[in-house]
């Protein structure tokens, strides 16, 4: 505008400079485009000296005055400077990547122009937002702005005043800014709008607080970290950050250390680094702690944090305390939430459900739902699948901290007396769903009402497993000698469902332990009985099994148990066969199915003819084994046996297995393949990983004799699978060589 007045008017730069007082460079700068905002003097001296007419003179003057608000909005002002990144910042090379994506994406139209970054306290938010930050500062030429929101603190920062720092950051003097909030946000989103700018809000406490602050439509982006999840923002990217995994966090601790010249043995910092649950800021603490002082080893702080009691204390450096940073959570809760959460420490467990809170919280299950869900979207809680939730190890010892603080002695004593109460009732109702039929003796419909079916009551042992375990240790330490027994008797069936469960011994020991403080002779056998049977499983202990079997045996003799007299030399004639005693342990088991017999227990009897098949089996009788267990199957196949459908579908499987090997053995491999085949498939449901790893080397024996190398192979490598479920390393790694070898 200005070249086309002074051509106009027929000057030179020169002549235009001596006529006005303003010098040739600037109006030469001026023209050029590198100076678009000079002084409102400058530009009347020009109107003047060109003699522009009102109009004209008015747009020079409108003109200039746009570029001097266009200069002081690009021009650093130095508010909301994004603070420093740490340089020893490690890991979270796949969240990085993914914020990069993020800003990359930003380009395409419509995409959402803000990533939520949200996590539990001490997950390192607000780090991670600013590493990335300044690690894409060069994407944003025309700033990067930093708002802290401070939204769990007491008095967090309102949306208004956060768009006034914005503001000024941006360039708007405080005159010009709509004292509207609606009208202040719309002013914010125009001038990021034409902008490529990066506004980091850190620490929003709620929906309300951050919604105004984020920018509309255009090439700006923002980054909002908040330990809620803020569920009710719509169109956002969300990043969710979890604990360091062990490496990163060992990397982390090691760089806190290394860059200051402490150095200590690797194993010490992997254990701090476990102990701290790969959170950075509890990393943090143990490294400035440690750099701090000189004269303290890695070595000697794991024995301080490795005391549950005191570890939280010992989390603190200066004004770096975890416990303050949980706090900060745990006050934002309402009261019912708060209750639910520290009361949750008491559970013995990794995770629990609804159920359980509501228990221990003492409310509906329905408002035990809200109080997770609060908890949740605080990062207090992790869910996870099927309705689980559970704690992250430090949190828990925070909460068990509100729990002595603000829970009486004998209030928790109550709250533990009545959540062990629950948790048996219920593993005792469950396992009562197995073995025989609702309505034989010692079971009626009123033991089965909290479930609805045998595989609802089956999950339900399953997944609550290490509650339903804690709360029968802190039975057998209360001297609860009838709920202990009764429970662990009540799990004898479904133990055979779950086999490998790693808890059964521990399960039978404190029922015998029940049963013989109170007395109660045969059922002291039968748990005796029970361990027998579960030293059978591996990793398998014969000397065990023969040891609490004679125990058994000498107990169900003196009481007069006749079919604890039978299971006992069940028990000991299987442990001779594994043994390799074959004659004793068929003379054991001969007398076992003889006294299932006349008792008329046509379960057990069953199960006893099939030991007597392997007996046959082991002696290479193959022909007369093979004639035994038909006639073993055809029992299973009978409907009007009288057997129960658990045990049928139990013992089935194991029947046909050992039938498909004497097969096998006997040259008749088409039967053979189809009838382990069988079997193998039958075990599938019921996890029976020992019978179905020794059935899949069998019948990959039976395929590479057959000529079928291919499939011989691939049974092999399911079998080397299964035999390291069950951690039998000597079978898996054969069963692999074979597998590669046959390949």
């Amino acid at each position: 505008m200005l070249r086309h007045h002074r051509h106009a008017a027929r000057l030179t730069l020169e002549q235009l400079a001596e006529a006005s007082g303003v010098s040739a460079r600037t109006l030469s700068d001026m023209e050029r485009g590198r100076s678009t905002g000079p002084q409102h003097r400058t530009v009347t001296a020009l109107a003047q000296a060109l003699s522009l007419g009102e109009d004209d003179r008015t747009q020079l003057i409108d003109l200039a005055r746009e570029g001097r608000l266009r200069d002081h909005w690009t021009r650093p002002t130095g508010l909301c400077e994004p603070p420093r990144t740490v340089d020893d910042f490690t890991g979270r090379a796949g969240e990085l990547a993914w914020v990069e994506d993020f800003v990359r994406a930003g380009d395409t139209p419509g995409a959402a122009g803000v990533a939520l970054i949200t996590g539990s306290a001490g997950l390192g938010k607000t780090t991670f937002a600013v590493r990335a930050a300044h690690v894409l500062r060069p994407n944003f030429p025309d700033g990067v702005f930093f708002v802290d929101l401070f939204g769990m603190s007491p008095r967090p920062v309102s949306a208004y005043d956060a768009l006034t720092q914005l503001l000024r950051a941006l360039g708007t003097a405080d005159r010009h800014m709509p004292h509207d909030p609606l009208e202040r946000a719309s002013l914010y989103r125009s001038l990021l709008r034409e902008r490529r700018a990066l506004v980091v809000l850190d620490n929003a406490g709620s929906e309300e607080q951050i919604r105004p602050v984020l920018p509309g439509s255009g090439r700006s982006r923002a980054f909002a970290t908040s330990r809620r999840l803020l569920a009710g923002l719509e169109g956002v990217h969300r990043l969710s950050l979890g604990p360091l995994p062990p490496v990163e966090a060992a990397e982390l601790l090691t760089g806190i250390l290394g860059k200051r010249g402490y150095s200590d043995g690797g194993a010490a910092i992997s254990e701090l680094a476990q102990l701290c649950g790969g959170l950075p800021l509890a990393l943090r603490i143990v490294g400035n702690r440690l750099v701090s002082r000189p004269g303290w080893h890695a070595a000697d702080f794991v024995g301080r944090l490795a005391d549950e009691e005191r570890r939280l204390d010992q989390l603190r450096a200066g004004d770096l305390k975890i416990a303050t940073a949980f706090g900060m959570s745990y006050e934002q809760l309402a009261v019912p939430a708060r209750r639910v959460f520290r009361r949750l420490a008491l559970v013995p467990g990794r995770d629990f459900d609804a159920a359980l809170a509501a228990v221990l919280g003492g409310v509906s299950v329905e408002d035990a739902w809200d109080a997770l869900d609060e908890l949740v979207d605080l990062g207090l809680l992790e869910d996870g699948a099927s309705g689980r939730y559970r704690f992250h190890d430090l949190v828990r010892l925070f909460a068990r901290d509100r729990l002595h603080a603000e829970e009486t002695g004998a209030g928790r004593d109550a709250l533990a007396e009545t959540m062990t109460s629950w948790l048996l009732r219920m593993a005792t109702m469950a396992g009562r769903w197995f073995g025989p039929q609702p309505d034989r003796p010692g079971r009626s419909d009123a033991d089965l009402e909290d479930f609805a079916s045998a595989e609802e009551a089956e999950h339900w042992l399953r997944v609550n497993a290490d509650n339903w375990l804690g709360a029968l240790r802190y039975a057998s330490g209360a001297a609860r000698h009838l709920d202990v027994l009764d429970c662990a008797e009540s799990m004898h069936w479904f133990s055979d469902r779950w086999i490998h469960g790693p808890h059964w011994r521990e399960v039978f020991t404190l029922g015998a332990e029940a049963a013989a403080a109170l007395g109660d002779t045969p059922q002291h056998a039968t748990q005796l009985n029970y361990l027998a049977w579960v030293h059978l499983v591996p990793p398998v202990d014969l000397e065990a099994t023969m040891r609490y079997a004679a125990e058994a045996l000498d107990l169900a003799i003196r009481s007069g148990a006749t079919a604890q007299i039978a299971w006992a030399h069940q028990y000991a004639g299987t442990a001779l066969l594994h043994l390799g005693r074959t004659g004793e342990a068929f003379d054991s088991l001969t007398k076992a199915s003889e006294m299932f017999k006349a008792d008329a227990d046509i379960d057990a009897y069953c199960q006893s003819l099939s030991n007597l098949g392997d007996c046959l089996v082991s002696d290479g009788r193959h022909e007369a084994a093979l004639e035994h267990l038909l006639m073993v199957r055809a029992l299973l196949d009978d409907e009007d046996s009288g057997m129960s459908p658990d045990i049928v579908s139990l013992t089935r499987p194991q029947v046909l297995a050992r039938v498909g090997q004497c097969l096998g053995r006997l040259g008749r491999r088409a039967e053979a393949i189809t009838t382990l085949t069988e079997a193998i498939a039958l075990m599938e449901p019921f996890q029976m990983f020992g019978s179905q790893a020794r059935a899949l080397e069998t019948l990959a024996a039976v395929l590479a004799e057959d000529g079928r190398t291919e499939e011989s192979s691939q049974a092999y490598a399911r079998a080397a699978e299964a035999f390291e479920a069950i951690g039998d390393a000597g079978p898996a790694g054969r069963c692999r060589d074979l597998a590669d070898a046959l390949r």
